[in-house]
């Protein structure tokens, strides 16, 4: 899974996912061919990222090349389930990538049009958010 190897803070705020805005960077396919588009706000876990990752790569056998886009380096606190209010914050639980629409998450290319496609597809059932799969030529 991904994480961070070191931060500058252990524990951050929160946050507002902002219902308004659309990204400006990450927005163009820079690497491959075709990509993984999201089309709406939220928190993608690394967890998610690894199986859209196993998904693509199972499917593709070898053949391809895949880029991860987007890296989860916002941490995400719980804590216990018998601990009382209070007695501060929790211990960091996982990591998350904030996203906003337009970002795009996933590149491939080396396959056939078709092929690519489906291993995105397969990538996008395995999101928590809206995507569309897009390429080079629109």
């Amino acid at each position: 899974m991904l994480l961070p190897k070191k931060v500058k803070h252990r524990k951050w705020h929160k946050g507002r996912r902002r219902r308004t805005g659309i990204a400006t960077r990450r927005t163009e396919l820079d690497f491959g061919s075709f990509g993984l588009k999201t089309l709406e706000i939220g928190w993608i876990t690394s967890r998610q990222i690894e199986a859209a990752r196993r998904a693509m790569t199972r499917f593709a056998k070898k053949g391809g090349k895949i880029w991860i886009r987007i890296f989860p380096d916002k941490p995400r606190t719980t804590k216990g389930i018998d601990i009382p209010m209070g007695t501060g914050k929790g211990a960091v639980d996982h990591y998350v990538a904030p996203i906003k629409p337009g970002v795009i998450l996933f590149e491939i290319d080396g396959m056939s049009e078709e092929d690519a496609r489906e291993a995105l597809r397969l990538a996008s059932h395995k999101m928590p958010v809206k995507t569309v799969i897009v390429s080079k030529e629109n």
